[in-house]
C-alpha cells in the first residue's frame, strides 16, 4: 500500500512538472527565438548624415522625430551649411570619404552631380518592429519591403517641374541595356520668383494695384521715377536692368525670356535661346533678345523706363529700407525683408506676365538627394521617402512658412496671406536644363547684362555669344 502511494505521488508530481514545463513554453512563446542573421545586421545602430543649406536643425526636428520613431536603430545627424561654403566643403568631404549620406542640391545642380549620385531604387527593403504572441506579447524585427520614389509617383504626387529636374536618364547594370529615366531626387518645398511691392510708395503716386503685366509695369515704373535737372535718380521706381546689384538677376532675365516664347533648351539639353522657335511666327529679333533689351533698358538713361543703374545699393537692401516701390524675390526673401524692416507696408504680387501669352513663373528649390557613397542606400532613400510625404512635409513647410512641392498641399496654401501668391504660381513654376555647370551659367547671364551697358551693345551677337557659353559646359 506504501508502495502504491509512492508511485501514485511520483505520477502526480510528473504530471504537474510537465503542465508547468508546458505552460512555461507556452507564455515564453515557446523557447527562446532567434532571429534571421541578416534581419539582426540590419537593426544594428547606424547613423545617416544629412547636408543641408539654410535650415536650423529644428526646422527638421519633427521629420527626425517622427522618423526615429519607427527606426529607433537609426540616427539622424544634421547638418546645416553656409551657402557660401557648401559646395566646397561638400566636394572636399566625398573626395576624402566623408562626406554625407544625404546631400541636398539646388535643382539646378543635378546634371552636375548625376555621377556622384544614387538613384531610388523601385522597392526598398527596411526594418520594422513587430508584436507577436497571444499571451506574451514580444518585439520582433522583420524587414519589409516598402515601394521607392518611382517616376510615376513623382508626376502624381509632386509639381511637374520636379518631374522636369529630378527625372534623369540612367544607365543600367547591363551596358548594352537602353538609358532608363531614375528619380535622383526630391523636394520638400518649391519656390518661385514674386513681385514684392511698397504699399505706401504705390498709394503715394495714385497707383490702387501693383501691375500684372509688364506693358504695364513699365508705366507703373515712368510714374513712381524722379530724376533730377540732369538726370541723376533722385527716387527710383524698382532694381532691374543690372548684374551685380540686382538680386537673382540670372533669374529675372531667364524668365522673361520664357515668357518672350524663347525656348530655352532643346530635348537633347543644347542651349537654344538664341534661335527663333518653329512655332513662333518670325520678327525682327529672337525672344531672347528682346527680353535682353526689356531688361536692360531699365537700367538704360536714354530710356524711359530709366530707374536703375550700378551705383545703387543691392536690390534686397533698397527695397527693405523703403527707396524702391518694387523688389523681385522669393519667398526666403520675406523673412530678410521683415527683420530688416517690420514697419515696411509690404505686399506680394505675382510675377508680371506678357499680356495674352500663358503665365510662365520661375521655379528655384533644393532636393534631397543620396550620395552612392553611402553605406545605407535604403534607408538614405526610405528617410527622404518618408520626409517628402505630405504629413510629414507640412510639419517642415509650418515651421520654415515655405510654398510646397505636393500637389495636395497647394490648395491649402492659397489660404494663407504670405503664401498664397507663391502657391498660386506654382502649376505655372518650371525650370530649365543650364547645362552641367549652372553657377557657370549664371555668371553667363550676368555678363550678357553687362555687356548691354557697353557702347557697342548688340543684343543679337550677346545672346549668341552666351549659349555658346552655356553650351560649352556640356562637354
Amino acid at each position: 500500500m506504501v508502495h502504491s502511494a509512492k508511485k501514485m505521488l511520483i505520477s502526480t508530481f510528473r504530471r504537474t512538472t510537465l503542465l508547468a514545463l508546458a505552460a512555461g513554453l507556452l507564455l515564453s512563446g515557446f523557447g527562446c527565438r532567434t532571429q534571421d542573421q541578416s534581419v539582426i545586421e540590419r537593426t544594428k545602430p547606424l547613423t545617416l548624415k544629412v547636408w543641408r543649406v539654410f535650415d536650423d536643425t529644428d526646422s527638421f526636428r519633427d521629420i527626425i522625430a517622427d522618423y526615429q520613431a519607427l527606426h529607433p536603430h537609426i540616427r539622424i545627424d544634421y547638418r546645416k551649411f553656409r551657402y557660401e561654403e557648401y559646395r566646397k566643403e561638400l566636394l572636399n568631404a566625398i573626395a576624402e570619404g566623408r562626406g554625407p549620406d544625404i546631400i541636398s542640391l539646388h535643382n539646378t545642380w543635378l546634371p552636375e552631380w548625376q555621377a556622384r549620385l544614387l538613384p531610388s531604387p523601385t522597392t526598398l527593403s527596411m526594418p520594422f518592429t513587430e508584436i507577436r504572441g497571444s499571451v506574451k506579447k514580444e518585439e520582433f524585427s522583420v524587414l519589409k519591403n516598402v515601394p521607392g520614389l518611382t517616376v510615376s509617383q513623382l508626376a502624381n504626387d509632386f509639381l511637374d517641374v520636379v518631374s522636369h529636374d529630378a527625372v534623369l536618364m540612367a544607365e543600367q547594370a547591363d551596358p548594352q541595356a537602353q538609358l532608363v529615366p531614375k528619380v535622383y531626387g526630391a523636394p520638400l518645398s518649391v519656390d518661385s520668383l514674386v513681385m514684392f511691392y511698397n504699399r505706401d510708395l504705390l498709394n503715394a503716386n495714385g497707383l490702387a494695384r501693383p501691375a500684372s503685366h509688364w506693358a504695364e509695369f513699365q508705366e507703373q515704373v515712368k510714374k513712381i521715377v524722379r530724376l533730377d535737372e540732369v538726370g541723376t535718380i533722385i527716387q527710383p521706381a524698382t532694381s532691374i536692368g543690372t548684374a551685380d546689384n540686382v538680386e537673382r538677376a540670372s533669374d529675372l532675365l531667364a524668365v522673361l525670356m520664357m515668357q518672350n516664347g524663347a525656348q530655352m533648351a532643346d530635348t537633347n539639353g543644347i542651349a537654344t535661346f538664341d534661335r527663333f522657335p518653329p512655332d513662333l511666327p518670325p520678327r525682327e529679333m529672337t525672344p531672347g533678345a528682346e527680353a535682353l533689351i526689356f531688361y536692360s533698358d531699365f537700367a538704360n538713361p536714354q530710356k524711359e523706363v530709366y530707374t536703375w543703374n550700378e551705383k545703387m545699393p543691392d536690390s534686397l537692401t533698397a527695397f527693405a529700407s523703403g527707396k524702391t516701390a518694387f523688389f523681385f524675390g522669393y519667398s526666403y526673401h520675406l523673412a530678410a525683408i521683415r527683420l530688416s524692416n517690420p514697419q515696411l507696408n509690404l505686399g506680394i504680387a505675382p510675377l508680371p506676365q506678357i499680356l495674352g501669352n500663358q503665365p510662365v513663373n520661375y521655379a528655384n528649390y533644393w532636393l534631397e538627394t543620396v550620395s552612392s557613397e553611402t553605406e545605407y542606400p535604403n534607408e538614405s532613400w526610405d528617410f527622404i521617402r518618408f520626409a517628402t510625404s505630405a504629413e510629414e512635409a507640412q510639419k517642415y513647410l509650418t515651421r520654415t512658412n515655405k510654398p510646397t512641392a505636393l500637389r495636395s498641399l497647394v490648395n491649402s496654401q492659397l489660404e494663407s496671406l504670405d503664401l498664397s501668391v507663391f502657391a498660386s504660381q506654382l502649376p505655372s513654376s518650371t525650370s530649365w536644363y543650364r547645362g552641367t555647370d549652372a553657377l557657370a551659367t549664371e555668371e553667363t547671364f550676368r555678363e550678357m547684362i553687362r555687356q548691354m551697358h557697353t557702347a557697342e551693345a548688340d543684343p543679337a551677337k550677346i545672346i549668341e555669344l552666351g549659349t555658346t557659353k552655356v553650351n560649352q559646359t556640356l562637354d
